[in-house]
């Protein structure tokens, strides 16, 4: 999905592709946080 916004972000220039772009990989990130807290509550119920 990074691909389109940073294809867009080299080709013209666009801060707002840029900026499109960095915040898909906060949400990615952040994602994948909230994924291994979840795997860590959940194994700590055993």
């Amino acid at each position: 999905m990074i691909d389109v916004p940073w294809k867009i972000f080299s080709q013209t220039g666009n801060i707002e592709a840029y900026l499109w772009m960095k915040q898909i990989e906060e949400d990615s990130t952040e994602l994948d946080q909230d994924s291994l807290d979840n795997s860590l509550v959940e194994d700590s119920h055993y």
